[in-house]
């Protein structure tokens, strides 16, 4: 490890927000801290205070591909400090974070790091060399002289925001995928490094040239996101960015980035939105030994704030055989910068549940989520009422949970449907007073 390298390592870590446990075992917490804070290294996303629900989404993601373990957006949010969460994280999850830092497991990890510090991992066809333990040792004098270094950087250049313009124009006005050009001034810059970045996918921050005019950057799925220019660390412009799904869409998440779109004519009947075996076979599209991973969207700008509102869909997934048994379905109603996730499954597999809105989680574990329990190859009616931000959920006409957010309200950008395999939507629409929005 470079000295260059050692005080990026130092920067990273001051940039970094460290969550606030109330647990009882002081030196586990410690460890967890620092994984957290490698983690945030090795993705390079940016801060994790300015992270939203669709980082944590695709935080989701992207350690599924590289670990094979699920860990749920939930329990990704209550170990960066986003949910109140007073216990110490399970083996697994805790094994499936040092193995995305570049562990075997939680044991190694806690072996190769140091109490007093981040110990970057070995390449396994590497021995570890004694002198890197030596730079280690220099973090703190390297701190010192980075805060001094920060100290008279600052003092001697300040950033003035007028001097940068920043904005973008689709390919597209509707529908995925759909490419952005993202139009920038940012000359004023001079030396200082200089990146355009889309909030929920910190993998699309690319450092950008200071005397150019122009960025593009593909869409493959729809949502709301907030576009930024940043000067050094500062964020000097940023606006809104909707990628409408121009209707109803329906998609098989791959392990590229680029999905596999079924056709509208394939999906959309009459009675609603259809994605059967039939359809998937014809793209030869297996469902086992593990059933993909089904999304139907529909993304616009509704117009209706997610404190007062009226949600209704009607649903089921239709394929219950193999690992697919737990019919395991989401609904989530998409804000800005914010999330609703209502959850369903087998009645026998309510004991995993997780329900989430806008800043307040609920595990099955902690709380009676049974009602969510459903005969998922029959019709299931869902409903969800807001006012002033007191939320209700209703399960084939019965209220399955109530609760208050605490998040401040937000407008509603549309609805994702998450089935494994098969699925079909109708009756969908959301309402505010007399106002009716059928999707």
């Amino acid at each position: 490890m470079t000295v260059q390298a050692s005080i990026k390592l130092v920067q990273v870590s001051i940039k970094c927000v460290t969550p606030s446990y109330k647990m009882n075992n002081s030196l586990e917490i410690n460890y967890i801290k620092k994984c957290l804070v490698l983690i945030e290294t090795r993705l390079n996303w940016g801060a994790s205070d300015d992270w939203t629900s669709y980082d944590f989404e695709k935080l989701s993601e992207v350690i599924q591909e590289r670990t094979g373990v699920t860990l749920s957006i939930t329990t990704l949010k209550r170990l960066w400090g986003k949910l109140k969460y007073d216990n110490i994280p399970a083996t697994t999850t805790l094994n499936t974070l040092a193995k995305f830092a570049g562990y075997e497991d939680w044991r190694e990890f806690k072996q190769q790091v140091q109490p007093g510090g981040i110990e970057i991992p070995p390449q396994k066809s590497k021995p570890r060399r004694k002198w890197m333990y030596g730079l280690l040792g220099l973090l703190p004098l390297l701190l010192v002289l980075y805060l001094a270094l920060l100290s008279n950087r600052k003092s001697a250049t300040t950033i003035n925001k007028a001097d940068y313009t920043f904005s973008s124009n689709k390919t597209v006005t509707e529908g995925v995928p759909n490419s952005v050009i993202f139009s920038y001034d940012a000359t004023a810059a001079g030396e200082d490094s200089v990146f355009i970045t889309q909030t929920w996918d910190r993998r699309r921050k690319v450092r950008v040239p200071a005397n150019e005019k122009a960025y593009s950057a593909i869409y493959y799925m729809p949502g709301y996101f907030r576009a930024k220019l940043i000067v050094g660390d500062q964020i000097v412009k940023e606006h809104d960015l909707m990628i409408s799904s121009g209707g109803w869409l329906a998609l098989i998440e791959q392990k590229s980035d680029v999905p596999l779109y079924f056709k509208k004519e394939e999906f959309q009947k009459n009675s609603g939105v259809v994605v059967s075996e039939a359809l998937l076979s014809a793209y030869q599209i297996p469902l086992q030994p593990s059933p993909p991973v089904l999304r139907i969207y529909n993304v616009q700008d509704l117009g209706i704030k997610n404190d007062h509102f009226t949600f209704e869909t009607t649903l089921k997934s239709g394929y219950d055989l193999g690992t697919a048994a737990c019919q395991r379905v989401e609904v989530l109603i998409l804000c800005k910068s914010d999330v609703f996730i209502i959850p369903l499954s087998a009645k026998g597999c309510v004991g995993d549940l997780s329900l989430v809105a806008a800043g307040v989680a609920v595990q099955s574990s902690k709380a009676d989520l049974s009602k969510f329990g459903c005969d998922l190859d029959q019709w299931v009616k869902v409903k969800v009422e807001a006012k002033d931000k007191r939320v209700r959920f209703f399960v084939n006409g019965e209220e399955a949970y109530a609760l208050t957010f605490p998040n401040a309200p937000t407008d509603i950008v549309g609805v994702q449907y998450r089935f494994s395999g098969t699925g079909a939507v109708k009756d969908t629409r959301f309402m505010k007073d007399k106002r009716v929005i059928d999707l």
